[in-house]
């Protein structure tokens, strides 16, 4: 790791500063009214001009905000500063005429770090593939179960801006950061963070595996405390080690096996600490039994080991720690379990909608009946399926891209039946769980990890996950 005093962002003046927000949505007319309530001049420019962009534009005009609908690669007169959506590319005409003017670009977490007040609650960062959600809401428990007042914000739940200037107070911030996000936050500096795995996801907006590597990266900047890191997945301990952090700020490994000094992993069973205790070559401090973590699937575990690494650099208890995770309910479609009908575990992880969190959730069971199809965009499966095919009873195959995952199967795993459903209608869940049932044998899990995005078939992954559960549901109905 890279050291060096760094310092935060020097104080921006908003009054009467020309600016320009990117983008209308969930995060540009909070931005454009919080930053018109500052004092400056704003200017809202969007891409689209449908009836919802005119709804919201209509609303900003009316408190004096200027709004350019249908013109989003414009630059406009006088700029001085850029608020962007995360969602915008990098590559947009709007950023490359920004650079050559010498405009800055933030985004909506940039804009938050930077209203921050001098007594700012601090902000314990995690950023990944996958996980992120999950964690951090697991981070927000562990951190109530110690009496702080905190929050799970950012990518998830409360707004950061919100959250920044929001009359409620908070000893600590709990912070899921997505990649395009930190790609736009250039000054942020949290008092730890995570990065939880990394794996090819989004390399469309990216333009590279590199450069989606590095934006995760910027997370690390600056820490003061902790910098974790999963053991299992090297390029996450890379971004560690090319991280500039404060003086003192440590390295901090999580895994799924017994823990080296520095780090915090499993023991027979319990969940250990080898990193904030006293003499760490020689300690460990019991924090949780594996039993504690909802559901205890490995990745699920993986994700309660970075919670607990972030909130342990904060100075929590080991007892809120375990507190902090029994009280830990996950969101829907996270390796929830629906049923059992006739012996058959029924599991939905909807929410799986790549390879690499496929990957986690097909490592949690054996044998499985998998369910999986959709929209790939652009994901191959051949390793998936070379590493779960021992795994596998069976599999039905649902979606537009399923052939993609067929072709995979036939090549690693050619003994695996498989059930290719070439129908996309409402009823396509139904059956889907009809086979796999067929398929199945007492002992075994049904489980949809589509490894793929839902939108060819459902409006998004939540109904497919609610789709899979009724159908599971009929099926218990009529045994």
């Amino acid at each position: 790791m890279g050291s060096g005093q760094v310092t935060s962002s020097e104080p921006f003046d908003f009054q009467g500063k020309h600016i320009t927000v990117a983008g209308l949505g969930v995060s540009g007319v909070p931005a454009a009214k919080v930053l018109h309530g500052l004092g400056a001049i704003v200017t809202v420019v969007n891409d689209g001009a449908d009836e919802r962009a005119r709804a919201q534009a209509a609303e900003l005009e009316a408190l004096g905000i200027t709004v350019r609908l249908g013109d989003g690669d414009t630059l406009p007169e006088g700029s001085e500063l850029i608020v962007t959506a995360p969602g915008w590319k990098p590559d947009k005409p709007l950023f490359a005429a920004a650079g050559q003017a010498g405009v800055p670009v933030w985004g909506d977490v940039e804009l938050a770090w930077r209203l921050r007040g001098p007594d700012a609650a601090p902000w314990l960062a995690v950023t990944g593939t996958n996980g992120k959600t999950t964690t951090v809401q697991m981070l927000a428990s562990i951190l109530k179960a110690a009496g702080l007042r905190t929050a799970a914000v950012g990518n998830i739940g409360v707004s950061l801006l919100d959250a920044v200037l929001g009359e409620e107070r908070y000893d600590v911030l709990a912070v899921e950061l997505s990649s395009y996000q930190l790609h736009w936050a250039p000054s942020l500096r949290a008092h730890s963070a995570a990065v939880l795995n990394l794996a090819p996801d989004h390399l469309d907006w990216h333009g590279s595996m590199e450069a989606y590597a590095a934006d995760k990266g910027r997370i690390y900047e600056g820490n003061r405390i902790a910098c974790v890191y999963n053991a299992a997945d090297k390029a996450t301990e890379e971004l560690v080690r090319e991280a500039d952090v404060e003086e003192g700020c440590r390295a901090v490994g999580f895994t799924l096996g017994t823990p080296a000094p520095s780090q915090l992993g499993v023991v027979e069973g319990i969940l250990v600490d080898r990193a904030f205790v006293e003499n760490r070559q020689k300690n460990a401090q019991e924090l949780a039994e594996v039993a504690d973590v909802n559901p205890p699937a490995p990745h699920n575990i993986a994700n309660a080991l970075a919670a607990a690494a972030l909130a342990r650099a904060y100075g929590v208890p080991a007892k809120a720690v375990r507190d902090g995770l029994r009280a830990f309910t996950p969101d829907a479609h996270r390796i929830a379990h629906v049923a059992d009908v006739d012996g058959v575990a029924y599991v939905d992880d909807s929410k799986a909608t790549n390879t690499h969190a496929a990957e986690a959730s097909l490592a949690a069971y054996e044998p499985i009946v998998w369910i999986a199809g959709g929209l790939a965009k652009g994901a191959v499966f051949d390793e998936l399926v070379a590493k779960s095919a021992q795994r596998l009873r069976g599999a039905v195959l649902i979606g537009a891209d399923r052939a993609l995952i067929r072709e995979a199967l036939a090549r690693h795993a050619p003994e695996v039946p498989v059930v290719d459903l070439d129908r996309t209608d409402t009823g396509a869940m139904l059956q889907a769980v009809q086979e796999a049932r067929r398929l199945a044998q007492p002992g075994d899990t049904v489980l949809l990890a589509p490894a793929c995005a839902s939108m060819d078939m459902f409006t998004n992954y939540n109904k497919r996950g609610d789709a899979f559960a009724e159908a599971v549901r009929e099926l218990g109905a009529g045994t």
